[in-house]
């Protein structure tokens, strides 16, 4: 994976954390949560292939196993389940845990959540070879990778999808930079939309982003500044081929260091998991 060679810039979410497979680099991960309150990881699919044969699977998958069985779809299947398999791994890390402990669930709109632990809030995002997990202390977090050739100039998606001022801002950087710039609000649009729970029922005309001199900020669609939000953004680009961008709320919640499975869950609970956890999906 190639150097991460933005500069981060203050108040925004740092660079993503490249993971080339399970062995980590789990202390830089977990040093990037406990510096800043928030980490996001990004993983290449060949490096989360599972190459083991599918009766070992049910274990990493857990809940999942079911939703990986009625894929259809032998290249939607792998990214299913290595995308999991990642989050599993990097909740695992930062909480002290085996991965095949972490219980995942989803709420109704499909964000995904660890059953027992909301000392963390956690979100997911794939395309092509690239996976993200992004986990924060903080409060709520969203994350998303897009290609970065991904073709949005010129399309539907510019006045479906961007506030007059983004579009004027646009016009007035001219051509050359127009895609790189719209898949870079994009995400940040998606991410955005992510931490709040919203997904892409949230219209993206009814917010914008600002990018100026490496930050990301939250403007309102005639591009006046939304202050004292407590968001942080970031984007960031990956591998030369992808862009990864993450919205970060702070809660307030304060600084919580030890996020160890056995200080944040209760023990009741806890007992109950780790009973249960080794048999299979629930």
């Amino acid at each position: 994976m190639a150097d991460f060679t933005e500069v981060e810039a203050p108040g925004t979410v740092p660079a993503p954390v490249a993971v080339p497979g399970p062995a980590g680099p789990w202390e830089r991960v977990r040093g990037e949560l406990s510096r800043t309150g928030t980490v996001v990881v990004a993983g290449r699919l060949p490096d989360w292939r599972f190459l083991g044969g599918e009766a070992e699977l049910p274990p990493l998958l857990g809940r999942d196993w079911r939703r990986y069985q009625v894929l259809s779809h032998p290249l939607t299947r792998e990214r299913f389940a290595a995308s999991r398999i990642l989050l599993r791994h990097v909740v695992a890390a930062v909480i002290d845990t085996a991965a095949d402990q972490v219980d995942l669930a989803y709420q109704p709109g499909g964000r995904p959540y660890v059953r027992g632990c909301d000392q963390i809030d956690v979100s997911l995002s794939h395309t092509e070879e690239m996976v993200v997990v992004g986990v924060t202390r903080k409060g709520r977090i969203g994350v998303d990778v897009e290609l970065v050739d991904r073709r949005m100039a010129g399309t539907g998606s510019e006045s479906q999808a961007y506030t007059p001022y983004e579009l004027a801002r646009l016009d007035a950087d001219g051509a050359d930079a127009r895609n790189d710039t719209l898949v870079r609000l994009w995400t940040l649009k998606e991410a955005y939309s992510k931490a709040l729970g919203q997904g892409l029922r949230f219209r993206f005309t009814e917010f914008g982003f600002a990018l100026d001199a490496g930050r990301a900020r939250l403007v309102r669609p005639d591009g006046t500044p939304v202050d004292g939000t407590g968001w942080a953004f970031g984007t960031h680009g990956v591998d030369g081929r992808y862009v990864v961008s993450a919205a970060v709320y702070d809660a307030g919640f304060g600084d919580t260091a030890d996020l160890s499975v056995r200080t944040t869950l209760d023990t009741g609970l806890l007992d109950a998991l780790l009973g249960t956890a080794g048999g299979g999906p629930g």
